[in-house]
């Protein structure tokens, strides 16, 4: 595949060695959040939840079939903005993300990058569209959670400034003091790259498979790998002394 990092290490190499903050997105570069608690299972359990309430109008047929909990999450707060319905959906959405975080398949060698580039002086944070408590619970579960410490910004009420919308990127550079060019943003979907984007921030794209990969690269991005292995490589060789 083109454009992927395998070809063009450097690429990989100046994003790093530029990065002073790591902001990472979850579901995907950390773990598969809905590897076993399945997403779509989530999703339709949602869209059945506002039927047996007589809300099926609420939904246009493409995204009463979705397969993305998001997506009905969005649609309803698009059509009611900060009702106590939207609130209520978000609730069960989050009681979902928990339920998965349980078993969630930690992505390979995220653990191993997290723990790495915390030693060799980056801080990290997380900006994501999921919960916050999910986050934390699956930090916790995995020891991560002093590598993230406050920075752990995530889905709120206000839902219209869910990524692509750059506030979570934006809360995090600004708690932490760190100016975009010398941050990077590690996501696996086209509203990764777009936030980052309008950020200012560089991106790294992670995708696991061909589509991900497509899809990124439909939205700009340039700099991708199929692994996290090469960028754990390059992140070992800028904390050996001599290396920048």
């Amino acid at each position: 595949m083109t454009d992927r990092t395998e070809h063009d290490p450097a690429a990989l190499q100046d994003l790093i060695r530029n990065a002073r903050v790591v902001l990472w997105d979850f579901d995907g570069p950390i773990c598969r959040l809905f590897a076993r608690h399945k997403a779509e299972k989530v999703a339709t359990d949602l869209v059945e939840w506002l039927e047996v309430r007589g809300l099926r109008a609420l939904l246009t047929e493409g995204e009463r079939k979705t397969l993305d909990p998001q997506v009905v999450l969005h649609a309803v707060d698009r059509r009611h903005p900060g009702s106590d319905l939207v609130t209520e959906l978000e609730e069960r959405l989050t009681k979902e993300e928990l339920k998965a975080a349980s078993s969630a398949m930690p992505t390979a060698h995220a653990d191993p990058l997290i723990r790495t580039w915390t030693a060799v002086g980056s801080r990290l944070a997380i900006a994501t569209n999921n919960s916050p408590h999910v986050v934390r619970a699956y930090l916790a579960s995995r020891g991560l959670t002093s590598c993230f410490i406050p920075h752990i910004y995530g889905r709120t009420q206000q839902l219209n400034l869910l990524k692509p919308d750059p506030h979570c990127l934006n809360r995090a550079l600004n708690a932490m003091g760190a100016a975009p060019e010398a941050a990077l943003m590690i996501g696996d979907t086209s509203t990764d790259y777009l936030a980052a984007r309008a950020a200012g921030v560089p991106f790294l794209g992670y995708a696991r498979n061909a589509r991900k990969a497509g899809l990124l690269r439909e939205a700009g991005a340039r700099v991708i790998v199929a692994s996290l292995e090469p960028v754990l490589k390059a992140v070992k060789d800028r904390g050996r002394p001599g290396v920048r």
